[in-house]
């Protein structure tokens, strides 16, 4: 199941997106990795995922993912949710389907 599409952005499993990244001196970009969309397989928040080892996970929230996620829907302000424990899942599982790479910066 799909999630949401964020306006004008690629939206499909898996797929690249750069991201802006800090700069060397130089102006050269210090990480070679870019985000990849990762689908919630309980309610379809699609995120865009960095994984850089396989206790450091960035992940991009944008208000469709949001709003679309069970775990932040159920009353309480996302702010006091420490992050949705079904989106964490369906990470570990891209990883382990090689959707999702583990790239160090």
């Amino acid at each position: 199941m799909p999630g949401p599409r964020q306006q004008g952005s690629p939206l499909q499993e898996g797929s690249p997106r750069r991201a802006e990244r800090p700069l060397q001196a130089g102006g050269q970009d210090e990480r070679r990795t870019g985000y990849r969309w990762v689908g919630c397989d309980r309610c379809g928040a699609a995120v865009q995922v960095a994984k850089f080892s396989p206790q450091h996970t960035i992940v991009q929230w944008n208000p469709e993912s949001v709003r679309a996620c069970a775990e932040f829907t159920g009353g309480r302000p996302s702010a006091l949710i420490e992050g949705c424990l079904s989106l964490r899942d369906s990470i570990e599982r891209a990883v382990l389907a090689g959707r999702l790479e583990v790239s160090p910066p």
